[in-house]
């Protein structure tokens, strides 16, 4: 089936493109949720219009979530974790333990569905993005560290600026 998008939707295209989609997913999801169309003639004489709007759209979008993506690409979660010997963690970092950190954190909210990120099962240091919109895609840094060991030994190895930023905590506190 072919279809006209409405809006943009992750992993399909943006609004205006005509995509072929199983049936299913046309009928029983982009149709029923306003998110397409079938693509047919009247439909196709209307792409501009469509593609016009959605450029609005995004464009208040992403002005609205930029002080967000902002505070979120400063943001740097630390996990205490079990681990094994070689550095594999009995459970994992889920995406709702990310999410319920960055609300406590920062005060943000965001859906678990957002989140970029494999589920974390080893210990160390990983990247995750956060998809606010279409183009706005920050980045978080997430830090996996054994309980009860401090977490500065674990960033002194890998980034080479982290120390900078432990040592004058760790002097003042002597």
């Amino acid at each position: 089936m072919k279809v006209l998008l409405l809006k943009d939707v992750y992993k399909l295209g943006r609004a205006g493109d005509v995509k072929r989609v199983a049936d299913g997913f046309g009928r029983n999801f982009l149709i029923p949720q306003h998110l397409a169309v079938l693509a047919t003639a009247g439909a196709l004489k209307q792409v501009d219009h469509i593609r016009q709007q959605a450029t609005v759209r995004r464009a208040a979008l992403n002005e609205e979530m930029g002080s967000v993506a902002e505070v979120l690409a400063k943001v740097v979660l630390t996990f205490p974790s079990k681990a094994g010997e070689t550095g594999k963690l009995y459970g994992s970092i889920t995406h709702q333990m990310i999410t319920d950190a960055i609300k406590a954190k920062t005060g943000i909210t965001v859906d678990r569905h957002q989140i970029d990120v494999e589920p974390i099962r080893t210990l160390g240091e990983k990247k995750a993005h956060i998809r606010l919109t279409v183009d706005l895609m920050p980045e978080i840094k997430i830090i996996v560290h054994r309980e009860g060991e401090a977490v500065a030994s674990l960033i002194q190895e890998p980034v080479a600026a982290a120390p900078v930023v432990e040592t004058p905590a760790a002097e003042t506190a002597e």
